[in-house]
């Protein structure tokens, strides 16, 4: 990262780069007790809050899974195209698949093993084989489209295509338009509690707003993003929102990168702990990827046209 940009972007640089360090961090520390129970987890680490890898992927410390790879994938392809990013950022999908993942989401897979040229037709076929495809994985990654794009228009219409990839299932599109809408605003230099509030007004997620989800911290998209906005709105800092994240068990990895991505946004890199970022192993790739990003939007580059 260049510290003379740095130094003259002031925090909309540290914002960006504070979201998708935020996605890492929720990940890495998460990435240790996926799949666990709450009891589970308390019994073999009490409360995590230390980046050390292991768990059922056998991380090294500091690395990430999915979530901060594609959502990799999604920044990179706007960065090439910013105009028409779903044929790179599909590019780089199927490349990173190519390269054997250790952790590949369920609905993900399937369609990558579909594809045959048009990533709706594969994302239908995968929803009617499975039978649904309400997962998180569109959500864990849509965060770049807010991060690149000035108008608000752009970042949804783009934050709607990129679920459709992979996910047919509508509430993955409004759970990524939902995200990135608060996103939007935070970058504007809005209130964190405020803006959730007042985004998902009207919708089944205020319902309950503000009281810990009676469901699991599970893969299902409605589940994550009520799990999400609980940490958001109940933790007093981005450590915090991470560390309960992690701790919950069920899908830690991605409630922590969903819930670490806007966290980070919110309180800027600066105020991520310089233990989670200096853990995470692609850290360089991170801030090459945020310093773009904040070019890219400075330049107001538009996506008329965007398509597949």
């Amino acid at each position: 990262m260049s510290e003379l940009l740095l130094n003259q972007s002031g925090s909309l640089l540290d914002k960006i780069k504070g979201g998708l360090f935020g996605v890492a961090a929720g990940d890495a520390l998460g990435g240790t007790t996926e799949f666990m129970s709450v009891a589970q987890v308390k019994a073999t680490y009490g409360f995590l809050t230390e980046i050390i890898g292991g768990g059922v992927w056998g991380l090294a410390p500091g690395e990430v899974t999915d979530d901060t790879m594609m959502t990799l994938c999604v920044a990179e392809g706007i960065l090439e195209n910013p105009a028409e990013p779903m044929g790179t950022i599909g590019r780089l999908f199927r490349e990173w698949y190519a390269g054997g993942p250790k952790d590949v989401g369920n609905i993900i897979r399937q369609v990558l093993e579909r594809y045959e040229g048009n990533w709706y037709e594969a994302a239908f076929v995968a929803h009617l084989d499975l039978g649904q495809s309400a997962g998180n994985g569109s959500l864990m990654r849509c965060l770049p489209a807010a991060l690149a794009y000035a108008s608000l228009e752009q970042v949804e219409q783009v934050s709607r295509l990129q679920s459709r990839m992979t996910h047919y299932d509508e509430r993955c599109d409004e759970a990524c338009i939902l995200y990135n809408r608060m996103a939007w605003r935070l970058l504007q230099g809005e209130e964190l509690k405020e803006v959730v509030r007042q985004v998902v007004a009207g919708t089944d997620y205020a319902v309950g707003l503000g009281t810990e989800p009676l469901c699991s911290p599970s893969g299902f998209v409605v589940d994550t993003f009520r799990w999400v906005l609980y940490l958001l709105l109940d933790s007093a800092s981005f450590a915090k929102t991470i560390q309960r994240a992690a701790n919950l068990g069920g899908d830690s990895d991605t409630i922590g990168a969903i819930a670490g991505g806007l966290a980070g946004l919110y309180y800027g890199y600066a105020a991520i702990p310089g233990e989670y970022r200096e853990a995470i192993l692609i850290k360089g790739r991170l801030s090459a990827a945020a310093e773009a990003l904040y070019l890219l939007r400075q330049g107001g580059a538009g996506v008329e046209g965007a398509g597949v």
